[in-house]
Parts: structure tokens; sequence; C-alpha cells
């Protein structure tokens, strides 16, 4: 499978932050990570799939990952590989790409002309938000490939036109029996009167992917199709469980640098553990109020830790409650809780 070397960048990535619970800021920060792409892409994207992850990452262009790009009609660009941001069309709503970037396409580039492949990874928290993430995946795929002409007129060069990809990755609210399971949906040629067989490159511009994860445990195997690619994804998107980083050092290396392997090691990445561990004793008391209560204490303990620097007290925090307590007490927060008791 060949790892990748990891850089300082996605380690800052997969270290705890300030919001841990859901599809939060971090789950989609760490989406913008070449070594993180790189899997994404060898496990779903069909022009990558006889390549290594070292060399799917020099593929990425990495000046051109954006976030918060807006899915709008309007565009002003003079490159179909531009990176501007889209601008609202008056009176439009808008809704944004959450990474969005370009990928040389090996299939089609030459030495002497670089063809792209635009890609567009949609992390979500729920699959059915209430409506179908297939039709707003097709939606985004119209606009990414419109957005690559400027305006156009009768000498507009159509040919010009590179292939788009869309991938949603969803993680909560998955049907049983659709569980770690990965669709595509693609242009084809479904009909053809008479003696005509189109080549596919000439409508090949549209593809979406829907990885739908859904528990928080993954029991593939390797030999299930897009098993590298689901259980990588399990591993990084659900609450990090204690095989966390043997997982992730599977595919990224961080051998090469001593202080990044040092900090991979002591890496705390056990927010919802914390979390997961105040409800379960709140449950274990039998107190529903208490469960909610010890999450937000919890939390904000982990706020304050952060905000000190002392990632080595939260994970100390996981495994001794007494030690835990002295911390709440420490910051006051059990004087918080106090106060709250009393306004009810």
């Amino acid at each position: 499978m060949g790892k990748m070397q990891g850089s300082v960048e996605v380690l800052n990535s997969m270290q705890i932050t300030a919001d841990t619970a859901g599809m939060d800021k971090a789950s989609k920060d760490i989406m913008k990570n070449k070594e993180v792409l790189a899997v994404i892409l060898k496990g779903v994207v069909r022009e990558y799939e006889n390549y290594s992850y070292g060399e799917i990452m020099n593929f990425i262009e990495g000046d051109s990952i954006t976030d918060d790009e807006e899915v709008t009609a309007g565009r002003n660009i003079s490159r179909i590989t531009g990176d501007d941001k889209e601008y609202a069309v008056l009176g439009e709503m808008t809704s944004n790409f959450d990474t969005k970037f370009r990928s040389v396409n090996p299939e089609l580039s030459s030495e002497e002309l670089i063809i792209h492949l635009h890609i567009d990874i949609e992390p979500q928290k729920k699959y059915n938000p209430g409506y179908p993430v297939e039709k707003r995946g097709i939606y985004y795929l119209a606009r990414e490939l419109s957005s690559q002409l400027s305006v156009v007129t009768e000498e507009t060069d159509y040919g010009h036109l590179e292939k788009c990809y869309s991938i949603f990755i969803c993680r909560d609210d998955i049907p049983r029996k659709e569980k770690f399971s990965i669709s595509f949906y693609e242009m084809s040629n479904t009909k053809n009167y008479g003696k005509c067989v189109p080549k596919k490159e000439k409508y090949d511009l549209l593809t979406l992917v829907v990885i739908r994860l859904g528990d928080s445990v993954y029991n593939g195997v390797r030999e299930d199709e897009g098993y590298d690619v689901l259980r990588f994804l399990h591993t990084i998107m659900y609450p990090h469980k204690a095989d966390f980083l043997k997982t992730v050092k599977e595919y990224i290396d961080f051998s090469q640098n001593e202080i990044l392997w040092k900090e991979m090691d002591k890496m705390s990445g056990l927010g919802m553990s914390i979390l997961e561990a105040g409800r379960n004793e709140g449950r274990n008391e039998g107190r529903n109020e208490g469960r909610n209560e010890g999450r937000d204490i919890i939390n904000q303990l982990i706020l304050c830790l952060i905000h000190d620097g002392r990632n080595e007290d939260i994970e100390k925090a996981v495994s001794n409650l007494e030690y835990q307590n002295k911390l709440i007490q420490h910051y006051g927060l059990d004087q918080e809780a106090d106060k709250m008791n009393a306004d009810k």
C-alpha cells in the first residue's frame, strides 16, 4: 500500500480542538491535508486507483485548496483552473463548498499540457438532512462545471471543460443496510440509434460519490471493496478509539521526523472519549440531568486545558477520575455546576 510521510499540518489537524461534537470544523479542516485527501482519492477516484498515495499527493495542487467557497451561478475568472472566490448573484441564496481543489488528471495530461480534475469534498453529519444528498451533489457538480467558463460566447471552446468530482462523506443517520457503502453516479451514454459509439471522454465530466459510514464500529475486512478508504475515514470521523494512532500510522508515516513521531505518540485526540466517559458515568448513576451537566463541565475542562497547553493532563484525566475531579475543582468548574443546580 505504501505510507505517506506525515506533515506538521496533518498532525495539527488531528489534535483535539475546542469543538469535538459531531461533524465540527475540525472534521472539515482535516480534509484540507494532502495526506488525508490522498487516501480518499485513491479509494474513490477512478483516475487514481493505480497510483500510490505519494503520487496522488503530488497530483494535488496545494495552492488551489479552498474552503467556504460559494456555490453560486456567478463566476468571474479568465482561466478554467482559477481559484477566485465565487460571488453571489443578486437575490440568490448561496451555499458553500467545504473543500474544493484541483488535481492533475494523469490520464489526459502530458508534458506539454496539464489537464485537471476539479474535486469537492463534502463531510456531512447527516445522510438525511431533509433532502437527498444525491440531488445536492448533482447541483454542486453542475456549478463546478459551469464555473470553469466565465462568459459564454459564440467563440467559447467547450472542449476546455475539465472533469468534476463531488465526494460526499456522510457520517450519521445511515439506514442499517446501507452502512459502510459507497455509491458512484456518472454520466453515461444509455442508447444509440444507428451506427454510433460515442467516446466516453467526450462526456465523462461529472462524477458524484456518496460515502456512507454510519456506525462507531467498522467490521470490514481487507478483501472488501473500498476497505482502506472506509476504514481510514471511520477512524478520523468518529470519536477517537484506543487504536486511533495505530490505524492512522498504517497510512501516514511520521517515522522520518523524530519530533513529529513524539508528538504523534502523545497526541491527545481524546475529547469525544472524555465526553463519552462522562455520559457513561451519568448513566451508571441513573441521572439523566447529570449526563448533560457532566458533558458540559468536561467539555469546559477540555477547553481550559487546551487554552493552557496542557494536553498531557487531558490524557491523564481520561484514565484517572480522581485527577479529573481535581482539575475540575482547579478551574472552578464544580462551582458552575453548583450554581446551575441552584438556579433550577
